[in-house]
């Protein structure tokens, strides 16, 4: 990278200026230990993240299993009721005894079926049946977010490991500018400001250390939690992150987010849900049947058989079919209104993660193209005018640290890019972040 080569021809220049000095040091300048090198791990994979989040995070699970229990509900609701059987004697109070000599003493044996009207155990199914697909697109919703957030964090501790790595860098290329500074000063070359504007930027730069380190362990751990893994389980290095490409303009992503957000699909199920609810309420003015046989025994009469036909009468259709057909039309208006409500909110969202992600892939456009070369000339010349005696050393020292500062902005706008388009990936449907085989639409909705 050039930035490297102007950090060394920097350190050369500045060791000719301070060549002689720096052999009658005693001693040469003290080697000090990269604090955040570790033992060599494997690589972070996010597409091995993803997958292990998926089988391993517990909302994600706890949503598949409320959908699969919605989905055992519907055969439920579509079976006829229980029947009902029963014994039963008249005669001595010993059970099952009769009387001699009485011919109204008998035993008998009896069932029972209520036939609900026809129609209504199909719409029970119905109601449960949407109930379920609802449950579903809620699973699916929290499965989305979990693959983004994985995402999310893991953008995050990849630009966190480059921030460190570019610090630990330029900790270390500062070190040695301030002993350069300090053998310039020794002997008279140099002004006691450089050495003390050096060693507070070396001190600037520790302290910065021990912030993206913290903020680095955090977003390790928040990653463990997604994975529902211990938090202070070691993770490895990220792989490098390539910006993507987005493919999409705007009005497309509001299509492909009206047809597969989650929440709106869940809202537009419920409106379905409660329309079958209001069919269901109508039918529930119409009686339902019931259907009993009896079989006696009487010892001095003929054995006898009976059946009982009835009919329940809605009496009380004030109070109990008029009220719950108010209550199913009420939840209709609601369902529509909330389908409405999310529709403003996944527009909003959209909108929102589209003008985040054209702002960062612009910034990157300037990072690349104009940012850190001029900031890379800018530098180059202060080196060769400190060279000749026109330039003094701060300046020279605020050029370097330009050119770092702006490496990293651009690692911090790859990582905001990226998480935009992760936040896009479950309102859409579609993978936009790139380099993953894991779609963020399930692979098949419920029929």
């Amino acid at each position: 990278m050039k930035t490297k080569y102007l950090l060394a021809l920097l350190l050369a220049v500045l060791s000719m200026h301070a060549v002689a000095q720096e052999k009658e040091a005693a001693g040469s300048a003290p080697n000090i230990p990269n604090a955040s090198a570790s033992a060599a791990e494997p690589a972070l994979s996010l597409d091995a993240l993803v997958s292990e989040a998926l089988a391993q995070n517990s909302g994600v699970q706890s949503a598949l299993h409320a959908y699969q229990a919605k989905r055992h509900r519907a055969p439920q609701q579509k079976s006829l009721p229980d029947p009902t059987v029963g014994v039963g004697w008249m005669g001595n109070i010993t059970p099952f005894s009769v009387q001699t000599g009485d011919p109204s003493s008998y035993r008998s044996v009896q069932a029972m079926q209520e036939i609900p009207f026809p129609g209504k155990l199909a719409l029970r199914g119905d109601v449960a049946t949407q109930e379920a697909k609802a449950a579903w697109w809620e699973y699916e919703a929290s499965r989305r977010q979990v693959v983004a957030q994985v995402k999310t964090a893991y953008y995050e501790y990849f630009f966190l490991s480059k921030a460190i790595a570019i610090t630990q860098e330029n900790k270390d290329l500062l070190d040695k500018l301030s002993h350069i500074a300090e053998n310039r000063y020794r002997v008279g070359m140099g002004i006691q400001q450089d050495v003390l504007k050096s060693q507070t930027e070396l001190s600037l730069l520790l302290k910065q250390l021990i912030v993206l380190e913290q903020s680095r362990n955090t977003a390790g751990a928040r990653i463990n939690t997604l994975l529902s893994r211990d938090p202070e389980t070691p993770l490895g290095a990220p792989y490098e992150v390539k910006p993507a490409v987005l493919a999409y303009s705007l009005d497309e992503l509001y299509r492909l987010a009206a047809e597969n957000e989650p929440g709106l699909r869940r809202e537009k199920q419920m409106v379905v849900r409660n329309q079958r609810a209001i069919a269901l309420a109508h039918k529930d003015y119409l009686p339902d049947f019931g259907v009993g046989y009896m079989y006696q025994q009487r010892p001095m009469m003929p054995d006898m058989n009976g059946f009982t036909f009835t009919v329940n009468v809605p009496v009380f259709y004030k109070t109990k079919q008029r009220e719950a057909e108010r209550e199913a039309t009420e939840e209709l208006l609601a369902s529509k209104k909330a389908q409405d409500n999310r529709s403003n909110d996944v527009n909003f969202g959209v909108k929102q993660a589209y003008l985040a992600a054209k702002a960062s892939e612009n910034l990157l456009q300037l990072y690349s193209t104009a940012v850190v070369p001029q900031a890379s000339l800018a530098l180059e010349s202060s080196m060769s005018s400190y060279q000749v005696g026109n330039v003094e050393f701060l300046s020279v020292l605020a050029n370097f640290s330009n050119v770092l500062e702006y490496e990293i902005d651009y690692y911090r706008e790859v990582a905001a890019f990226q998480t935009a388009l992760a936040e896009l990936e479950p309102l859409v449907g579609v993978e936009l972040t790139g380099g993953g085989g894991h779609s963020p639409a399930a692979a098949q909705a419920p029929e």
